[in-house]
């Protein structure tokens, strides 16, 4: 069977979007899968129109002269990427054309898919309309987001069928009206043999960051406001003068950097909230290894009410210790007092009580990190949850004839 995939953008740019694509191939390819890859021109750099990552090949799309006028961008996205897929599909012939988000890519390849009479299956990853709210550059309810969300439902109805990451995002498109035996979840996952559990912290980064000694609660990943890392650095405050030994390790970067730092000083708890920056992916564990407890304490909107992160896993998947906020989209990963601890979200004084609660009680910690590692092991590994796809694919080929 040949499946050709049609992507954002993909590694070597590194994101949650680019390693659950790779994942997803990885996956399909033991399956027995033959994988072909399309990226769009939204992330275009200058170079080869196909280039070899590992052992897969990615074909560009390079942007045409419409990119570069304001409004008209997208249409040149659609645009261009329906060329390069038209001529991708002469070549190779597949039987599935598989578009992931955003939706510009699944109405591209819903024009070449109607062509050619390939089954559609579009993966929707995120609400990306409720991204951009969240990021401040529209607003709930204005053109661009009617727009958006009036595309998002057009690429859903186009489709074979549709892929999601989350029960969330599937209810919603169950709501936008599409049935639901035409939706299969395929939820983010992370490789347990990637992410073994941490033994012993990294002597040399203790002592680079002056953490000797130190409790550390940590966050790896982008600071954007919804992240809600502004809640973590209050709950510090609270805690500060009855335990000086707690320490906030932020590593990464991203918007809200430049207002954390004050937020810190302000608080008067600059000396106890370490910035590493961002590191690369090959150090990355060495950071992991030194957080005693993992802080997901994002705010409750829509778009984490609905999508469910992936950065919890990979901390549960090292046998780390998870607290994060009771929302929709962590309640998903985290059963409280199982497989980790939910707070009230937006609420740094409930934060600060349950984090109290974990620093008298260390003898728990031990059954809190086992559960969560099994769970990965059981229920998130890429192997049990690509797999669910492959009947789809089969029931689309053989109604395709």
């Amino acid at each position: 069977m040949k499946v050709l995939h049609i992507f954002d953008h993909s590694a070597p740019l590194h994101s949650g979007y680019s390693f659950r694509s790779l994942a997803i191939l990885q996956q399909q390819r033991i399956l027995g899968i033959d994988t072909r890859q399309l990226t769009s021109s939204k992330h275009y750099a200058p170079g080869p129109m196909a280039e070899q990552i590992d052992d897969l090949i990615f074909h560009r799309t390079a942007p045409g002269w419409l990119a570069k006028v304001p409004v008209l961008q997208q249409w040149d996205v659609i645009r261009q990427l329906e060329r390069s897929l038209t001529a991708l599909v002469l070549r190779q012939r597949p039987d599935i054309l598989h578009a992931h988000s955003p939706c510009l890519n699944a109405l591209a390849a819903a024009r070449v898919a109607r062509r050619f009479n390939i089954p559609l299956v579009y993966e929707m990853r995120a609400s990306w309309e409720d991204a951009a709210v969240s990021h401040g550059s529209c607003k709930e309810g204005d053109l661009r987001y009617r727009l958006g969300q009036w595309l998002e439902k057009k690429a859903l109805h186009q489709a074979s069928h549709v892929v999601t990451i989350c029960q969330g995002l599937a209810k919603q498109i169950a709501d936008w009206g599409v049935a639901p035996s035409r939706i299969t979840i395929v939820p983010n996952a992370v490789d347990p043999d990637a992410f073994s559990p941490c033994q012993h912290k990294d002597a040399g980064l203790v002592a680079e960051l002056g953490l000797t000694e130190a409790t550390v609660l940590g966050f790896l990943g982008s600071f954007y406001r919804y992240e809600g890392l502004h809640i973590l650095l209050d709950a510090l405050a609270l805690l500060a003068p009855r335990y000086p030994q707690l320490k906030v390790l932020l590593v990464g970067g991203g918007l809200q950097e430049a207002a954390l730092r004050a937020q810190a000083k302000q608080l008067n708890i600059s000396d106890s909230v370490i910035f590493t920056g961002r590191v690369a992916h090959k150090d990355i564990s060495r950071y992991y290894s030194l957080v005693d407890v993992f802080v997901y304490p994002r705010e409750a909107i829509r778009l984490t009410e609905l999508v469910t992160p992936l950065k919890p896993l990979e901390a549960m998947a090292q046998q780390g210790l998870v607290v994060a906020s009771d929302i929709g989209g962590h309640r998903e990963l985290i059963r409280h007092n199982d497989t980790g601890i939910l707070f009230d979200a937006d609420n740094p004084k409930k934060l600060a009580e349950v984090l109290q609660q974990l620093l008298q009680n260390p003898a728990d910690w031990p059954r809190l990190k086992a559960n969560g590692r099994r769970f990965v092991e059981q229920e998130r590994s890429w192997q049990n949850s690509v797999a669910r796809i492959l009947p789809v694919y089969q029931q689309l080929t053989e109604a395709a004839g």
